[in-house]
């Protein structure tokens, strides 16, 4: 596949790690792209001047020692002050501005922001042009994620995305599914197909990419430039590597190594509690630690216990035993079989989601 470039931008590869809130701060951006990603976008970043300034959205805009590009999602409803916010990040790192049109999540929808404004055609385009033009002077292209709908029976992804291409959105994301479906149900990949074969820019496939071999297949059914992991990369950085050895030999990597993973988790959690702090360090870092081993022997009983730890130096050290004792039992971990099914993966994501951010 010829290297892929957003704008004048070009990309290591064409896998992509999703925003998703609460879970790809610098550090796990860092994480996935040191295993595999080609790129990976921020968590999304509100419009509201009043919130600039907050500690939630300074942890977000932290680009430090980050390896580009840098991109930032913003999200809002209004086109001048979506302009506004493009500038605002462009001025603190971000090389690529991403809009959001893809959150399911009621707290954005009931603002009319996130998929919601697929609804609202209009304004939807008004506010990718604002970004745009505000963007254009500085360099820096803007990209857009949506999903194929608001409901089943209204998939106007297509008719947004030649609007958007006609703006000058330079890429364009799209989740296999609607708004009405949230994260339920399964993916589907026809109207992404659509929508590449109606636009010239870049098309990235999102949607139920939990393997290699579901790598393989979106993007054969969608003829899509690159595809996007969301939760299937939490806890499994590393399932970027994995699919890109795939897609170029068609032969399985070996799962990691134990010792590896406890390297790997253990230098997460640092660069976590270097960016949060203590007490919020070792809380958000329960779910990220809750992922990598709940599938692994033992793994409940150490979550379990590590949610009575509120000390950063004891919920590394009970994380660092644990590996050193699997690493007795096994020299690699288990191979995954897929991962989660969906609604596995949607219990672990959404018990986490309201406690952050949208």
């Amino acid at each position: 596949m010829p290297a892929l470039h957003i704008g004048p931008i070009p990309l290591a590869n064409n896998l992509f790690v999703a925003p998703m809130a609460g879970v790809t701060d610098r550090p796990f951006r860092q994480l996935c792209k040191a295993l595999g990603a080609g790129y990976a976008v921020s968590e999304m970043v509100t419009s509201r001047k009043d919130l600039w300034n907050s500690l939630k959205t300074s942890r977000r805009a932290n680009h430090e020692g980050e390896p580009g590009p840098i991109s930032v999602q913003i999200a809002g409803t209004d086109a001048e002050m979506m302009a506004e916010a493009a500038v605002y990040n462009i001025d603190r790192g971000a090389q690529i501005i991403d809009i959001n049109m893809g959150c399911p999540a009621k707290k954005v929808c009931n603002k009319w922001a996130g998929s919601a404004l697929m609804q609202n055609e209009k304004l939807a385009v008004e506010i990718a042009q604002a970004v745009v033009e505000a963007a254009a002077p500085r360099n820096v292209p803007v990209t857009l994620k949506m999903r194929t709908g608001w409901c089943n029976e209204h998939k106007n992804a297509v008719t947004l995305a030649r609007a958007f291409e006609d703006v000058g959105i330079q890429m364009l994301t799209v989740h296999g599914r609607t708004r009405e479906q949230g994260y339920k149900g399964f993916a589907e990949y026809d109207t992404i197909a659509a929508v590449k074969n109606a636009v010239r820019v870049p098309v990235v496939a999102n949607g139920d990419v939990d393997s290699p071999e579901k790598a393989r297949e979106v993007l054969a059914a969608t003829g899509a430039d690159a595809i996007m992991v969301g939760r299937a990369a939490q806890g499994r950085p590393w399932i970027f590597r994995e699919i890109g050895h795939f897609l170029a030999t068609g032969e399985h990597l070996a799962p990691p190594l134990v010792a590896e993973v406890r390297r790997l988790l253990l230098d997460h959690l640092q660069d976590h509690y270097q960016l949060y702090g203590e007490l919020t360090g070792v809380r958000s870092a329960r779910k990220h630690i809750a992922w990598y081993v709940r599938t692994l022997p033992g793994g409940e009983d150490l979550r379990r216990h590590i949610n009575t730890l509120d000390d950063c130096t004891a919920q590394w050290r009970a994380v660092a035993d644990y590996f050193d004792a699997l690493g007795t039992e096994m020299d690699r971990l288990p191979r995954v079989e897929i991962a989660q099914s969906n609604d596995a993966a949607l219990d672990l994501r959404e018990s986490t989601h309201e406690q952050e951010q949208h």
